[in-house]
C-alpha cells in the first residue's frame, strides 16, 4: 500500500485529490495539510467527506510530513510548491506538484513570468506531467510537474497537427473558457456568484495569462520549432469545465476526416482520450468530474482553416485526476487504475 499525503489539502484540487484516491485500491492517504485550518477535521471543511474521510488537517512540516508518506502531492500556490518540495526530494520521496513551479524548463522564463526561482537546478530534473506525449519520461520519476488547466486543453487538442507538421506555426490561436473553480476557493471579488452569475468575460487578454509560455513551451517541443501563440482565457458562468476551441492554418488543403482519422490514429489506445466522430462536437458537461479529454478537430470549407475544440474538467484532467494518471505512472499502477469514474451527467 502506498501511503500518500495531500500538501494543501484545504482546496479545491485537494478535495478532488482525496475524492480519486479514496476509491484507489493500492493508495493510503496518511497526511494532509492547510495552513489555515491545521487542527480541523477535513470533513468538516468538506461535508462530502463525512464518514469517509475523517483526517486531522496539520501544519505544513516538511520533515514530519515526509515521515507519513511515500510519495506527496503539493497543491500549493506558486512560489509556496518550491519552498518546501526540495526537502522531500532530499528526503527520498516522490512529488507530483500541482503548482506552475516546476513546469518551466528556463528559470529566466519563469522569473520573466512569476519571480525568481529558489531552487533552478531542480526545474532540470522535473518531468513536465503530460502522460499523453511524456509518458516514457513520467515512469519512475521522482519530480512530476502536472500540467496546468489550459495547457493541458490546449496542448492535447494541437498535438497531433504538431506532430504531423501539418499548420503554419505562427498563426495558431487558442481561446479558452474555465469555470470559476479555476481562480480557487479563496474569497475573491471576481468569483463571486453576483460578479460571475449572467456574465461571461475575456481575461489575460493580449499575452499576460501565465499559462501561455508553459503552452508554448510544450507546443515548440512537439513542433521542434520555437513557436508563439495568441491565448485568451475567458471565465464562464459555471462551476467547472474547460472549453477550448484553437484556430490554425494547415499547409495544405485538407479535410474533416483525414482529421479525425489522424487524431484517431496519433491517440490510438489513449485511454482518456476521446476523438469525437464527425457531426459531433465537445461539451464540458459531458466530461464533468472525469479524467477524460474530449476532443473533435474539422475544417472550416469556407476559409480551410482547422478548427479543434477541446473539452476537460479543470479540476480533474486539468489538476486532480491528472495528477492521480501521473502517481499511477511513477509508481508502475495500471494507469488508469481509480480514475475510470464516468462523467457527472446532468
Amino acid at each position: 500500500m502506498l501511503n500518500v499525503a495531500i500538501v494543501g489539502a484545504s482546496g479545491y484540487t485537494g478535495l478532488e485529490l482525496i475524492r480519486i484516491l479514496h476509491c484507489h485500491p493500492e493508495v493510503a492517504v496518511t497526511c494532509l495539510t492547510s495552513e489555515q485550518s491545521a487542527g480541523r477535521k477535513i470533513s468538516d471543511i468538506f461535508p462530502t467527506l463525512r464518514d469517509r474521510c475523517e483526517l486531522i488537517l496539520e501544519n505544513l512540516e516538511s520533515v514530519r510530513v515526509a515521515e507519513k508518506a511515500d510519495l506527496i502531492f503539493t497543491a500549493l500556490p506558486h512560489k509556496a510548491a518550491m519552498e518546501v518540495v526540495p526537502t522531500f526530494l532530499k528526503l527520498g520521496k516522490h512529488v507530483i506538484d500541482l503548482s506552475a513551479d516546476y513546469r518551466l524548463s528556463d528559470p529566466e522564463v519563469y522569473g520573466a513570468w512569476y519571480e525568481p526561482h529558489l531552487n533552478p537546478a531542480n526545474l532540470k530534473k522535473a518531468v513536465y506531467g503530460l502522460p499523453e506525449v511524456r509518458r516514457a519520461k513520467i515512469k519512475g520519476a521522482r519530480l512530476v510537474a502536472n500540467p496546468g488547466c489550459y495547457p493541458t486543453s490546449i496542448i492535447l487538442a494541437l498535438a497531433p497537427l504538431l506532430k504531423a507538421g501539418m499548420i503554419n506555426l505562427q498563426e495558431i490561436i487558442a481561446d479558452s473558457a474555465s469555470g470559476v473553480t479555476g481562480a480557487g476557493r479563496a474569497a475573491k471579488v471576481d468569483s463571486l456568484y453576483c460578479e460571475v452569475n449572467e456574465g461571461f468575460k475575456a481575461y489575460g487578454v493580449g499575452g499576460v495569462h501565465r499559462h501561455t509560455p508553459e503552452i508554448e513551451q510544450e507546443l515548440s517541443l512537439l513542433a521542434k520549432e520555437k513557436l508563439v501563440i495568441t491565448f485568451t482565457p475567458h471565465l464562464a458562468p459555471m462551476d467547472r469545465g474547460i472549453l477550448s476551441t484553437i484556430y490554425a492554418t494547415p499547409h495544405t488543403p485538407t479535410s474533416t476526416e483525414k482529421l479525425i482519422k489522424l487524431y484517431r490514429d496519433f491517440y490510438n489506445g489513449e485511454p482518456f482520450i476521446r476523438v469525437l466522430p464527425l457531426g459531433s462536437l465537445p461539451s464540458t458537461a459531458f466530461v464533468r468530474g472525469s479524467n477524460f479529454c474530449d476532443v473533435a478537430p474539422l475544417v472550416d470549407p469556407r476559409t480551410g482553416r482547422i478548427i479543434i475544440v477541446s473539452a476537460i474538467d479543470n479540476l480533474i484532467k486539468g489538476a486532480s485526476g491528472q495528477a492521480v494518471q501521473n502517481m499511477n505512472l511513477v509508481c508502475g499502477f495500471p494507469e488508469t487504475l481509480g480514475l475510470n469514474g464516468l462523467a457527472l451527467f446532468p
